[in-house]
């Protein structure tokens, strides 16, 4: 995607999407008629995947941020793909990133407290298909966290 307009769309819009058109073509210089274009165009070619709004989680009881190192007793075709559509099915798993080095996977993890997590680990992590080793981390505060990608 080389089109200067469309970029700074897509920057102003991680900044803010509840933009409206009007304020998004004047912060690019654009008319709205072709700004509300390539928004769509981009949506359509799955460069715009969502929109969504940033929630605090220690407002909403989430206190703690594990980071779990995973590793899977084997690696089939069917056993990846079950320990994958069991991740995307887990709620209280918020990333989940295939990873080369010592772990198969890095999973991100929000809980209420080391008890909560605790118990998530015993009855649900654990339990995923082909889980063979689970090293926890425990995130001690964040330092930078974005969504916002540099285009």
């Amino acid at each position: 995607m080389k089109d200067v307009y469309s970029l700074k769309i897509l920057e102003a819009l991680q900044l803010d999407s509840r933009m409206t058109v009007q304020q998004i073509s004047e912060r690019v210089g654009l008319s709205p008629t072709p700004c509300w274009k390539r928004i769509k165009e981009m949506e359509t070619q799955g460069v715009i995947t969502g929109y969504t709004v940033q929630v605090d989680r220690k407002k909403v009881g989430l206190n703690l941020m594990v980071m779990a190192e995973i590793n899977l007793t084997q690696h089939t075709e069917k056993t990846v793909a079950e320990f994958e559509a069991a991740v995307q099915a887990t709620p209280h798993i918020v990333h989940c990133y295939s990873t080369t080095g010592q772990s198969d996977y890095v999973l991100t993890i929000m809980a209420q407290d080391i008890e909560a997590y605790e118990h998530f680990l015993m009855k649900t992590l654990f339990k995923l298909p082909a889980v063979a080793h689970v090293r926890s981390s425990i995130v001690l505060r964040d330092i930078k966290q974005v969504s916002v990608l540099p285009l």
